[in-house]
């Protein structure tokens, strides 16, 4: 008897610790988020304000919309740096075949509105399909088939702006990415609807359960029958999609079309999603976690402008917080091998 009990007091004390190392991940971004909203909201009476809450969703929602088909990338532990490159190539195109100003010097090929948005789709899927092609059927590493992508997104967007910039977008563009329905701007409302419908189906769909398997244990997952190929094309081509999609409104919000005008997205987005606790090693995490990488992100950023930090430093601490996530990521990892 008094063995037993020695085993149960030495047992004990380790359950808690435990607990704790397997929901590191989604414990330490919310208390990140905590502490930001707390800090700035001391900083900065204007911080914690409806109309700043307003200002936060708004200025993550491009960002929302391409971490949506990320978060579904980084689940089957693939990566894809082309996001931000092929949501401007989109966003341009979606503008060269729209009837533009004649001081905009560009030679561009004006079409009716919903052609013109079905070529933007049309360009994006495209995109999305080699990217999957190169990377299932090819063989080639996910990181170095979207790097040659990025470059591929970023000619497209050369050839065809030329340097130029492009203003004028289709009507239901403009509405959707400038306008607003009452007081909740359009944008907003496609982002959320965007990050409510990756929920949906990473959490209710047998497509969603497959990405979790794909990315937990490709292996076992080949085993179970389940079409790992099919799984990761249609993932990097929700991604290509979800890029095109904030590529075309990101032009109607921004006001313009132009080069290099989405290169932030590319850091930002994977950010969202790392910071959020998504594993890179795949198979843990979601839209949840997403959107708690968001709100840090967005909190950070706003917050940062309202206490008028200088603007390199800002950016030196966007940096040190990814490093901190991607830390936590590692470690997370290391303690759910060790569990296992």
């Amino acid at each position: 008897m008094p063995q037993d009990a020695t085993d149960v007091r030495v047992s004990r004390p380790s359950a808690m610790p435990g607990w704790l190392r397997g929901q590191l991940r989604n414990i330490a971004p919310f208390a990140t988020l905590l502490f930001l909203v707390v800090f700035f909201s001391i900083a900065s009476p204007s911080f914690a304000t409806i109309g700043n809450l307003g200002n936060i969703l708004t200025q993550i929602s491009v960002t929302g919309i391409i971490a949506v088909g990320l978060t579904f990338v980084i689940l089957c532990a693939e990566i894809d740096l082309s996001v931000a490159s092929i949501a401007n190539a989109t966003g341009i195109v979606v503008a060269f075949f729209t009837v533009q100003d004649s001081s905009v010097n560009i030679a561009n090929l004006p079409l009716p509105g919903w052609v013109a948005i079905l070529a933007a789709f049309a360009v994006c899927l495209a995109l999305g399909y080699i990217n999957a092609f190169g990377v299932t059927r090819i063989g080639i590493p996910s990181f170095i088939m979207t790097l040659a992508m990025l470059q591929i997104a970023a000619g497209i967007c050369a050839l065809l702006v030329r340097g130029q910039i492009a203003y004028a977008v289709p009507r239901l563009i403009l509405t959707l990415g400038s306008k607003s329905l009452g007081p909740v701007p359009w944008i907003v409302i496609v982002a959320a609807l965007t990050l409510l419908a990756g929920h949906l189906v990473l959490t209710y769909t047998r497509f969603g359960r497959y990405v979790y398997m794909v990315g937990g244990n490709r292996e076992a997952a080949e085993y179970s029958g389940v079409n790992v190929r099919a799984i990761i094309s249609a993932v990097m081509i929700i991604s290509a999609v979800c890029s095109g999609v904030a590529g075309m409104l990101g032009v109607a919000y921004f006001g313009s079309a132009q080069q290099n005008e989405f290169d932030t997205y590319l850091l930002d987005s994977i950010a969202a999603v790392v910071v959020g606790g998504t594993s890179l090693f795949g198979g843990e995490g979601g839209i949840g976690n997403t959107i708690i990488g968001l709100f840090v992100l967005g909190v950070l950023n706003n917050g940062l402008d309202h206490v008028n930090i200088d603007s390199f430093l800002k950016i030196l601490l966007r940096g040190l917080i990814l490093l901190i996530a991607l830390i936590i990521n590692v470690y997370a990892q290391r303690m759910r091998t060790v569990r296992g």
